[in-house]
């Protein structure tokens, strides 16, 4: 599958994955206090963004999916940076292919199973009557109905689209998403480990990475750090962005 992907720097390569229900997009302001240190690839991955739609969607898809970017451009080696979802692929990556990856950065997701905890998403997402969407405003006042949260609207908003017949769209892939939510949860299995240094970010609000988490955080990536990111919740590269950008610059430094 061909990743879309913007191209942003000059310097080292580095690969940044967007989370559920993101896009390339949600790492653009953080890429662009980088950009003078390191050439940043940041990828739509599969079902999400301008990447193509597939009825296979799976950490194995999209870690092969990130390999075969890889090759297409060049790469041999890279740091390789993931959140949430993204993390998840960029930890199966590094089990499956440690030497593509110099150092690895997983902000605010760990090993172990999540419950499919995104009912009220998919709910407001799938309330939507896309045949007869007249505006973005009528949108999101559907979602509205199921989340409260204008933060969360605004996100999921960024991947309403319009196509070629300026028809409203949603850019990622809704049906095989809701299909298969339990997907993006999955627990990293694997007999293998990583042991190049490896950087966890977890928000101070967040419970995403827990005490409990350490044990596989050990087991998997022997080299890692973690730091917790003081104010910030799961989404700690929008709450805090200037903290995660100089965590960021000192582990790669």
């Amino acid at each position: 599958m061909k990743l879309n992907y913007k191209k942003v720097g000059q310097g080292k390569p580095l690969i940044i994955l967007h989370g559920l229900f993101g896009s390339a997009d949600n790492w653009l302001s953080i890429a662009k206090e980088l950009e003078e240190d390191y050439t940043m690839y940041l990828v739509d991955q599969r079902n999400h963004g301008d990447s193509p739609h597939s009825e296979e969607w799976s950490y194995k898809s999209m870690v092969d999916d990130l390999a075969a970017f890889m090759t297409s451009q060049g790469l041999e080696a890279a740091y390789i940076m993931g959140h949430s979802m993204g993390g998840k692929t960029a930890m199966n990556f590094a089990l499956k292919y440690p030497n593509k990856v110099q150092k690895l950065i997983i902000a605010d997701i760990a090993p172990r199973y999540y419950p499919p905890h995104h009912e009220n998403i998919l709910a407001g997402l799938n309330a939507i009557d896309m045949d007869h969407l007249a505006s973005r405003k009528e949108a999101d006042e559907t979602l509205a109905e199921h989340i409260p949260e204008m933060g969360i609207r605004q996100f999921l908003m960024k991947s309403l689209g319009r196509d070629e017949n300026r028809k409203f769209v949603w850019k990622i892939n809704l049906p095989v998403i809701t299909e298969k939510i339990d997907n993006v949860g999955a627990e990293i299995e694997s007999d293998k480990s990583y042991a190049g240094p490896t950087l966890f970010m977890r928000g101070a609000n967040s419970d995403y990475i827990q005490e409990k988490d350490k044990e596989d955080l050990e087991k998997y990536f022997p080299e890692y750090k973690l730091i917790t990111i003081k104010n910030a919740g799961h989404w700690l590269h929008a709450e805090q962005p200037d903290a995660v950008v100089e965590t960021i610059k000192a582990f790669l430094g």
